[in-house]
Formats: C-alpha cells, sequence, structure tokens
C-alpha cells in the first residue's frame, strides 16, 4: 500500500508501507476531512466521465499536476499539454448537472445528481462537464478545485496554517488531562473509554481493534497509547466526510466555519429565521468544543459535527412538542389518540388482561379508552373481553389507575368508553367507584340544547367524558331499558362460524341500565348508526356512533363525501374488526382521511399500523388532540376520501428528501446468520390520502452498518399535505428475508427542512440508541399544476392548463353571489403566483442550481459573479423605486 505526502515544493514523495492482515471489517482508507486530503486525492487522480453535448460520455483518468498549476486527463487525441485546463482560468466549479451540456443530454436522466459536477473555464466561460463514480469522489474534485481557485500557489500555505489546529488542540487537552502520570501515554482501556465517551455510538470493539491495527502498522510492542495514536484513531473512527464537504460548501474555503458562514447556512439551509450573529455565537460557544474556536468565534469540523447531530437540527419542529394548534374549536374537529381494549396486552381472544395496558396507554397521550365492564364475583364488577378466554381485572383498580395516570400526559379530556353488561346490582357498584374515585374529574352537566357543535378541547379541560348507553331524557325510574354494545359477542361468533358451527346473526339484546350510570353520559351517547341521511336529520350534536372496521371501509369506499360531512358535527369511533383476533391494528389513515375523529387501535401491537398512530399524535405536543385539515371542517367546503389527485383549495407540495448517510445501525434482533455484518438501505413511505400514497428506497450498502454512505435524492409530490406522512424505515437486506432495523414516523407538517438527523425506533417504539438517519429535506411548491419531470423541475403550463379554485354553488342565492364576486381576484391571484413560480425555475437554472434551492441560495450563487478582480461591485441595485433597478458599473 503506498502512501502519498505533497511538499512545500508541490512534489510528491511515497513511502512504503507494511501491508498488515486486518480481520476487521472497515474501510482502510483515511477518511476525507481536510482540503489536504482533496488535494492529495486528486493528485493520485481519479477515473472520471467526461459529458458532451452530442450524448457521448468518455471515461478519462483526470489527476491535478503536482505542482496544482493544471488539471490534466487522459487518453486524450489532444497533445498532452492541451488535454488539460490552467487552473487560473478556471472561473467556477459547479456541483449537480446545472449547465446546459447536462440539461440537454439525452442521458442526462441517467446521472445521478450528487456525482456529477461542472468546472467553468476560460474567458468564453466553456464547462468541462465530469460525472463521479460516487458522491464522495465529486465532493472530493469540487472541494479541492475551489480551494485552489480561491488561494492558488498559497492553497498549501493556507491548508498547513490551519489543518486540523483546532481538533489536535482540543483533543490534546483532553489527552493531557487523561494522562494524570505525565508519561506521555495513556493505558489503551483509557484511550478506548476516552473515545466512547466522544462518539458514544462506537463499539468498544471496534475502537480497540483499530489502536491493535496502528500499532502492528508500526511494529508496536506494548499497547499503551500515545498522544499521536489517539489523534489518529480518532481521525480515523469520528471523522465524518460527509459533514466536512457541507461545512466546506460555506466555509468560504477554510476549515471552519466563522459566525458570518454560520449565519448563511442557518439562513439559507436551515430555513431558520430572524439569524443575528449573536444567535451564531451562541451556537459556536455551545457545540464547538475547542478553546481557540470558541475565542475565535470558529466552530470547527468537530463542533459543526456536534451542531449536526444537537435536538437543534431534528428533523421534527420544536414548536409541536408543545401545544399549538388552535384548542377552541369543537370536539368534532379533532383527531383523538384512541386505544382499543385498553386492558389486554396480548391477543383479543385468550391473552391476559392488565392495568399495564391503561399506564402505557395514558402515558403516550391517549385519550380514549375502553372498559368492557362485566359482573364479578364478590359484587366486584370486573373487566375483560366477554364470550372470550382472556383474564379479568377488577373494575376498582383500573378506576384508580385512570384517576392516577387521566391527566399525566395531557391536560386535555379523557373519553372512557364504557360497554356495559353488569346487572342492576354491580351497576350501583360501578357508579359508587366512578363518583367516589373520579369525582368532580367526570364531567356532569347536560349538553346545551341551543348548541350544534359540541364543546372545545379547552373548555373541557381536565373532565373525563363517559361514552355509553343513556336512558331517554323522559325516564323517571331508577333504571330503564337500552340496546346492549358487545364486541366481544360478535367476535366469539365469528370465531365459532370459523370453526364450522352454524348460528345465526345475535340481534340487540335489550338490558336494564340504572338511571344513576346514565346521568354519568352527558356529551358522548352511544347510539346506533342507521344511514347518513336519517343521522343528518336526527342525531343529536352530543349522541356518537361506533362503526365497526369493515362497515367503516364501506362508508368511506360508497359515500366518501357524505362521510366527511358527517363528521364535521358528529363523533364517530371506528374499532378494528372482529376477525382481527390476533390483535392486529387496521390503518388509521383509512378513516382520518374520512374525519373519523375516534380509530381505536390495539396498543399492545407494534408494526406499521401503531407507527402511523404514534407518529401522528406526536404533534401538537403529544396531548392526544390534532386539529383537522380545514377543509374536513368547514360546512362549506367538499372533500372526497378517494381523491386521486390534487385538491382543490389546497397547494400541493414537493418533498424532496435526499438520504446521505446513517449512524450505528444495530443488528436486527434475532438475525445470527451473518454474524455481526449489516447490510442496510432505506424506505422512504408517504402515507396519506391515495393520491400521496408512495414509497422509494436507496441502493444497498453492504456490510456497513455503523456508517453507511447513501447520497440518494428522492421526490414526492403532497396534495394533502395536512394529512400526510413521511416514513423512514432501515432494513437489512438479507438473502433469507430482510430484517427491520428502526423507523421515524413524522407528520409532513412537522418536518424541518435543511440538514437534520432522525433519530430511529425499535419496533416497539424505544429509541435505538446513538442509531440516526442524516438527510435533507426540501419542501417546493408544485408549478403550474404540472406533474415533476425528470430533471426534478415541475412542468410550467400556460394558462390554458392551470388549476383554478372553484367555488362550490350552494343553491342559496344570497351566499352565492356573495362568493361568486371573489371567482376574479381568485384567479388573478393564482396567476400572479403561477407566473412568479415560473419565472424562478430558469433564474434557479441561470444560477446553477436545482429545483430545490431557495431564492437566498440564489444570491449567494450570484453574488461571486458580481464582483470585479478588484473585489469592487460591478453590479448596483436601486431598491428606492417600488420595484429594484439595477445599473453596470
Amino acid at each position: 500500500m503506498i502512501n502519498c505526502f505533497i511538499f512545500q515544493d508541490g512534489s510528491r514523495r511515497c513511502k512504503e508501507r507494511k501491508k498488515t492482515v486486518s480481520f476487521s471489517s472497515m474501510p482502510t482508507e483515511k477518511k476525507i476531512s481536510s482540503a489536504s486530503d482533496c488535494i492529495n486525492s486528486m493528485v493520485d487522480g481519479s477515473e472520471l466521465r467526461k459529458v458532451r453535448s452530442n450524448s457521448r460520455v468518455y471515461h478519462r483518468y483526470f489527476l491535478l499536476d503536482a505542482d496544482m498549476q493544471s488539471l490534466r486527463w487522459e487518453p486524450s487525441k489532444k497533445e498532452s499539454d492541451k488535454a488539460k485546463i490552467d487552473v487560473k482560468s478556471i472561473k467556477e466549479v459547479r456541483t449537480g448537472k446545472n449547465t446546459d451540456t447536462f440539461r440537454t443530454n439525452g442521458i442526462s436522466d441517467q446521472i445521478s445528481e450528487d456525482c456529477a459536477f461542472s468546472v467553468i473555464y476560460g474567458e468564453n466561460y466553456e464547462s468541462l462537464d465530469l460525472v463521479a463514480n460516487s458522491a464522495d469522489v465529486a465532493n472530493i474534485w469540487v472541494t479541492g478545485l475551489r480551494y485552489l481557485i480561491s488561494y492558488g500557489k498559497h492553497t498549501l500555505n493556507m491548508i498547513q496554517s490551519s489543518q486540523d489546529n483546532m481538533r489536535a488542540s482540543w483533543l490534546g487537552d483532553l489527552f493531557d488531562e487523561a494522562d494524570i502520570i505525565g508519561g506521555k501515554c495513556i493505558s489503551l482501556c483509557s484511550a478506548i473509554q476516552l473515545i466512547k465517551k466522544l462518539s458514544p455510538g462506537l463499539k468498544n470493539v471496534k475502537i480497540e481493534l483499530k489502536f491493535k491495527e496502528l500499532h502492528k502498522a508500526k511494529d508496536k510492542i506494548g499497547s499503551d497509547v500515545t498522544k499521536e495514536e489517539f489523534i489518529e484513531v480518532f481521525h480515523d473512527l469520528c471523522t465524518r466526510p460527509e459533514i466536512y464537504f457541507l461545512l466546506v460548501q460555506f466555509s468560504s474555503n477554510k476549515e471552519f466555519l466563522d459566525t458570518k458562514d454560520l449565519m448563511i447556512f442557518l439562513e439559507a439551509e436551515q430555513g431558520m429565521a430572524k439569524v443575528s450573529e449573536d444567535i451564531s455565537v451562541e451556537i459556536i460557544q455551545k457545540y464547538e468544543p475547542s478553546k481557540e474556536g470558541q475565542l475565535k468565534g470558529w466552530l470547527s469540523l468537530d463542533g459543526f459535527t456536534n451542531y449536526l447531530m444537537s435536538p437543534d437540527c431534528h428533523i421534527f419542529d420544536p414548536e409541536q412538542k408543545t401545544v399549538c394548534q388552535d384548542m377552541n374549536q369543537p370536539l368534532s374537529h379533532y383527531y383523538i389518540n384512541s386505544s382499543h381494549n385498553t386492558y389486554l396486552i396480548e391477543d383479543q381472544f385468550r391473552g391476559p388482561s392488565d392495568i399495564t395496558g391503561y399506564i402505557r396507554a395514558l402515558k403516550m397521550g391517549c385519550r380514549s379508552v375502553e372498559l368492557d365492564v362485566w359482573d364479578g364475583s364478590d359484587n366486584e364488577p370486573v373487566i375483560y373481553t366477554g364470550h372470550t378466554m382472556t383474564s379479568h381485572i377488577v373494575f376498582r383498580s383500573v378506576i384508580d389507575i385512570i384517576n392516577k395516570y387521566a391527566f399525566v400526559a395531557s391536560e386535555f379530556p379523557l373519553i372512557l368508553c364504557v360497554e356495559n353488561h353488569c346487572s342492576l346490582k354491580q351497576q350501583k357498584v360501578m357508579f359508587q367507584h366512578l363518583k367516589k374515585i373520579l369525582g368532580d374529574k367526570i364531567h356532569s352537566d347536560p349538553p346545551n340544547l341551543e348548541d350544534n357543535y359540541l364543546p372545545s378541547p379547552s373548555d373541557l379541560k381536565g373532565k373525563i367524558l363517559l361514552k355509553g348507553k343513556k336512558l331517554a331524557s323522559n325516564c323517571t325510574g331508577s333504571e330503564g331499558e337500552v340496546t346492549d354494545e358487545d364486541e366481544g359477542a360478535e367476535m366469539s361468533q365469528r370465531m365459532n362460524n370459523e370453526g364450522g358451527e352454524q348460528q345465526t346473526v345475535v340481534q340487540p339484546k335489550k338490558f336494564q341500565l340504572s338511571k344513576d350510570l346514565s346521568d354519568l353520559v352527558t356529551l358522548c351517547k352511544s347510539v346506533r348508526f342507521k344511514d347518513f341521511q336519517t343521522a343528518f336529520q336526527n342525531q343529536k350534536h352530543w349522541e356518537l356512533c361506533s362503526f365497526n372496521e369493515v362497515f367503516a371501509s364501506r362508508c368511506a369506499t360508497d359515500q366518501p363525501g357524505e362521510f366527511v360531512n358527517y363528521n364535521k358535527k358528529f363523533l364517530a369511533r371506528v374499532y378494528p374488526s372482529p376477525m382481527r383476533i390476533d390483535s392486529s391494528n387496521m390503518n388509521p389513515q383509512d378513516f382520518w382521511k374520512c374525519g373519523c375523529q375516534i380509530v381505536a387501535m390495539n396498543y399492545q401491537t407494534p408494526g406499521l399500523m401503531m407507527d402511523l398512530n404514534i407518529g401522528w399524535f406526536r404533534q401538537n405536543g403529544n396531548c392526544g388532540y390534532v386539529l383537522r385539515p380545514a377543509i374536513m371542517r368547514e360546512q362549506v367546503s367538499y372533500f372526497s376520501a378517494n381523491t386521486k389527485d390534487s385538491v382543490p383549495g389546497v397547494s400541493p407540495q414537493l418533498l424532496h428528501i435526499k438520504i446521505i448517510s446513517g449512524q450505528n445501525f444495530p443488528k436486527p434482533k434475532g438475525s445470527g446468520a451473518k454474524g455481526d455484518v449489516v447490510d442496510p438501505y432505506v424506505y422512504v413511505e408517504i402515507h396519506g390520502i391515495p393520491a400521496d400514497c408512495a414509497e422509494q428506497r436507496t441502493k444497498t450498502v453492504h456490510q456497513n452498518g455503523d456508517n453507511p454512505i447513501f447520497d440518494e435524492s428522492f421526490e414526492f409530490q403532497i396534495n394533502l399535505p395536512e394529512l400526510a406522512m413521511v416514513r423512514f424505515v432501515v432494513l437489512d437486506d438479507d438473502y433469507i428475508g430482510d430484517e427491520f432495523i428502526g423507523q421515524y414516523t413524522i407528520p409532513f407538517e412537522c418536518i424541518q427542512p435543511g440538514f437534520r438527523h432522525i433519530p430511529l425506533q425499535s419496533l416497539t417504539g424505544e429509541l435505538l440508541p446513538h442509531a440516526w438517519l442524516f438527510a435533507h429535506v426540501a419542501i417546493t411548491n408544485r408549478r403550474g399544476g404540472g406533474k415533476p419531470h425528470k430533471r426534478g423541475l415541475s412542468v410550467r403550463k400556460g394558462k390554458k392548463g392551470r388549476e383554478y379554485a372553484t367555488m362550490r354553488i350552494l343553491l342559496i342565492k344570497a351566499v352565492d353571489e356573495v362568493f361568486k364576486s371573489a371567482a376574479q381576484p381568485l384567479r388573478e391571484a393564482t396567476d400572479l403566483r403561477e407566473n412568479m413560480q415560473n419565472a424562478i425555475v430558469p433564474f434557479k437554472e441561470l444560477c446553477g442550481l436545482s429545483a430545490v434551492a431557495n431564492l437566498k441560495q440564489c444570491i449567494l450563487a450570484l453574488s461571486p459573479r458580481l464582483i470585479g478582480t478588484d473585489s469592487s461591485p460591478v453590479l448596483l441595485f436601486n431598491l428606492k423605486d417600488q420595484y429594484p433597478t439595477y445599473l453596470y458599473l
């Protein structure tokens, strides 16, 4: 193995390095973490593809001359002194497919955006358009060439003056603190623990193996570690090249970010508003580990890495970690986090019942729990699933637990869905326990007959609502007859039918209900659903219908518009089909898109469906209530749950996601065939209305679960952003069957744009220690109503092809006349918006940027071209008039 070094005179001297046998799966290449590393790699050379406008692609070997004055390629039909570009003639290095050659080339769609770059050179601004074999190689050339453009023949002086200074001094101080006896070395165990402290995701065995490989390569006897060895191993194990390449994009070709560089990064990439130098200083003081960096206001690679991995750069919007939505709307305008058979901790037919089911659900922000109550021994009601073999728990102990945990995770109302199957004698005991234990927490005020809607969550803070059967208002006795609700009987009937037993359909039976219990039910009276027409005519706003999953699916398919309109005023509860005896879960999105508020989930069963439920209610402070989209609340709006195209009145969004890398992926549980080897890949899934559902996957990175680099970009059109969710899933590619590693699910509205770290969770929802995805996210408006085309831009449509908002005719003349006058201004506003967005597309292209760029990035890209050779401006903007004008100097 040959290791090359560049010296002051520009020459390369090589020394032979001993070959060693390694049983480690770690890559042996030195990680790129400085401009010096990039220059070294360029002098060694790389195979790149040279792209021409005639669709031809030439494989050439490119290298930087040892004197760093010329960029050469070979083989070439040109003479050797002509197959080169002088570094002094290079005007710009442009990333991505952002030149005319790339745009007009017939194979552009086969070239990765991350692997393409262009060298703009000469007085005529010619372009040399190149494609690397990987994004890392492209980044090396882009970074190295930009340094050479900025510093020319002084590049080496600049690099040597700043290379690794802050890292070396910081790590040196840490090493000296660990070197208690002052022997200029520390034990191997101490060195491992120190690196482990700095990078907790690393495995001890990997750190130890790296030190032993280093010692073996040096023929060193003994295991003690010197300061230089400690720094070298830290560099090899803890450097993340993808973050280094990001840093130099904004550092003005320095090895650190100063306060102004950081301000530009925060504003242009992270979307931070009202950025000031004070904010930059605050971030540097918080995350920069070196004393020199803190004193000078510089953010080194390690400080930048600390910042990007901090909660400040989490993909989840911190504003959504607290209650941030309007909580004064009627209760029917919210999705409500709901549990089915809360008392079960396994399956619905034979599984055990336990109070921990209630504790878990309430701690997770659940606001609707279920109590299936039956007569028990010793005159104590019990909870279990009737007609099954599930075990029993005492009703009183459940009410105690509810009283203790009801408002731990959320202060907003808790709904107790009570299925009462008790005798009048034990109903009296139920009433006593409820009144004695819950007391004033139970909402007992009768509904206001003059209202048309339920109270708001804010009105009902700290209150417990009972959902159940209620006696007629004219009942004067101490009890009366009502229709029984019995989901357990429905399941038992299904089981018997599957076993071959003939059984007639059980008609709803009647039972006696005590007036005391009846009076505790106020705002959630259970009634049977007949059809939508009957409901619109007769149902009261405080009455609630429960829908079997199968019947609810039929309503969603056959009458999607009516279902949405029904849920604007009334609460609807959907519970799993009796066929789900294994406690599997339905897809909650199937019913959320219809506006169903209470979609009861089996919390004890992990998987995709619970991931969606947990992820969805993570927003709005995990309070258990999420405000539904406006189009599903407003009386004059119309929305069909089965729409397979854009939603009228809702502006579609384009979601651009680049999966950059991963960190510390664990081996899937129960998977031992491949030893500790992990071959990860990532799925990005979109869940929402049918028009939005989509998925894309990255390539597999073989034998690297520690820091796999994916560098793959995807684009999704989101037609109803308020109801969309994004799920990131990491899997282990295995020939037997791909194994689950981790996932993270987030509502679209909670995504922060920019460079973000995504924490991974296990199958059961626990955070995986130190396991992350690193991604770049951009959200743009869809332009002109077109579909995204191959370049990631949207098709620009003329006025004839545009989608204009239309008014729904209500057949109420006075109202229709008022809204009719708004049609033309809306049309004009649409034209203004579309024309502006269409104009931005070529502007981004002229700036050499991709579709996801924002105007701030365009201005940054243009600024070097607007400065003369003596650093004076060549263009001035006049901002005094209504619209800016410019003047060439």
